[in-house]
């Protein structure tokens, strides 16, 4: 077990926090069941300024590939104003999250921690993670990034899920923190788990079950659009969890897979659009899904983690950079996607304030060694935050994206990808969602396809 101490840089932003409802994100509907925001159609409630807190490697947690760090950081969840809080990031040296060797750890699936409101102390918890590629041993991080106290967890089993709340019995392993069954996650930090020997297939279905003692606080990724499952009492190995569902992500932010082909992964970073908004729940259609397939097809080995979420604007982005895209293991590329379009929308800033705030972000990744890739800007004219006033900012960002002197290390051009070509401010008909702000599922199959599989080298 190797411990990691402070964080390789402290930077403090002074950021504004959207507290208005943005694409897709700012409903008071509870996680999952999709109210609908003034600032955009539908998603999973919750203020934008409730997901950005970062939270550090709990300290005691991690065995055999599973890093650890000792340290304070994040605050005590409810809503992040700053980012003050210690964000431990990888540092290269560690075989389990540094450069791609034979036996790197590299992410296969994820999903950014946001505040969550419920009570599920007493229930198992049986987690859908649809991965991205293969692998012959996986561990698991345990989130509590907005606690007000301890998270106690029991028995965390992996399976390959079979139909519904069914896993396979015979794939069915437990996985251990420093040897140990259970593990005290601290407020404001997450804990990765031992790894263990298991087979696990690319752009397949896991099952990822465990037993919640104790919560003050609940950390999920709220628009998970995959049915997760959960039960009274502990039967974290029960063939068929029977109880109730919803459609977020409790506690449970990562899965990592040994595989010596491995190149690294790429972490989509992005606010509803990535988070796969629209798309139908349980198929798997979001866009990093569908670059998955992509990559899988063309007999590449990159894992694809989706760090979207709903409602997001870049200040967030920003503040949550260290968190959701230094800590992932084995990361070599960021896709920087929709972001822009909420702020645009909710309080049309300065463009050059967008594309300054990017270029933070992508000042970081390098520093870490990761190339940035860059996204265009989709079109909104017909979304209910859109106004003409809002299309010269998209534009300019458009045009310094695509600009010689971007600093991007390769361009993501959503934007063609999904226009209409007679009326380029405007989704192209049949890839239109129907709310003018997001595509369907043959639109983010347009986006994913728009990725040139030559930037991943």
């Amino acid at each position: 077990m190797r411990i990691f101490g402070a964080p390789l840089s402290t930077i403090l932003y002074t950021l504004v926090v959207l507290s208005t409802a943005a694409c897709s994100g700012g409903g008071s509907g509870s996680p999952g069941t999709g109210g609908s925001g003034s600032g955009g159609s539908g998603g999973a409630g919750g203020a934008p300024d409730a997901s950005s807190q970062t939270d550090v490697p709990a300290s005691g947690s991690g065995g055999a590939g599973g890093t650890v760090v000792s340290g304070s950081g994040g605050g005590s969840g409810g809503a992040a104003t700053d980012a003050t809080g210690g964000d431990d990031k990888p540092d290269g040296g560690d075989a389990s999250d540094g450069p791609a060797t034979s036996n790197a750890w590299t992410g296969t699936w994820a999903s950014s921690p946001q505040s969550c409101g419920g009570n599920y102390g007493g229930q198992t918890m049986r987690e859908i993670v649809h991965t991205s590629i293969a692998g012959t041993s996986a561990r698991v991080r345990l989130s509590n990034a907005f606690g007000n106290g301890p998270l106690q967890v029991q028995d965390v089993h992996i399976a390959q899920r079979t139909t519904g709340a069914s896993i396979d019995p015979a794939t069915d392993k437990a996985l251990t923190f420093d040897g140990k069954t259970s593990v005290t996650v601290a407020a404001g930090t997450y804990a990765v788990s031992d790894g263990a020997d298991f087979a696990v297939k690319a752009v397949s279905d896991l099952a990822v079950s465990f037993f919640v003692v104790s919560h003050n606080g609940v950390t999920c990724h709220q628009s998970g659009f995959e049915t997760n499952y959960t039960a009274n009492g502990n039967m974290v190995s029960a063939a068929m969890l029977n109880g109730g569902n919803n459609t977020s992500y409790y506690f449970l932010s990562n899965v990592d897979v040994l595989n010596p082909a491995a190149e690294g992964a790429v972490v989509t970073l992005g606010a509803s659009i990535t988070d796969g908004y629209i798309s139908n729940n349980n198929d798997n259609k979001r866009w990093p899904n569908d670059l998955a397939v992509r990559l899988v097809g063309a007999n590449r080995v990159v894992g694809v983690l989706n760090q979207g979420i709903s409602g997001d604007g870049v200040a967030n982005a920003v503040k949550r950079f260290d968190r959701d895209v230094l800590s992932q293991p084995n990361v070599k590329w960021v896709i920087f996607s929709d972001n822009p379009i909420n702020d645009l929308g909710n309080f049309n800033p300065p463009a050059q304030t967008e594309i300054d705030q990017i270029k933070t972000m992508m000042t970081k990744a390098r520093a870490m060694g990761i190339k940035w890739l860059c996204s265009t800007l989709t079109p909104f004219q017909g979304a209910n935050y859109w106004a003409p006033e809002k299309e010269p900012g998209r534009d300019m960002i458009n045009a310094y994206i695509r600009g010689a002197n971007s600093g991007c290390d390769g361009i993501v051009d959503q934007d063609t990808a999904t226009h209409d070509p007679a009326m380029p401010n405007r989704y192209l008909p049949s890839l239109n969602a129907g709310d003018s702000l997001h595509p369907n599922e043959a639109g983010l199959q347009a986006i994913a396809d728009a990725v040139d599989l030559a930037l991943f080298k």
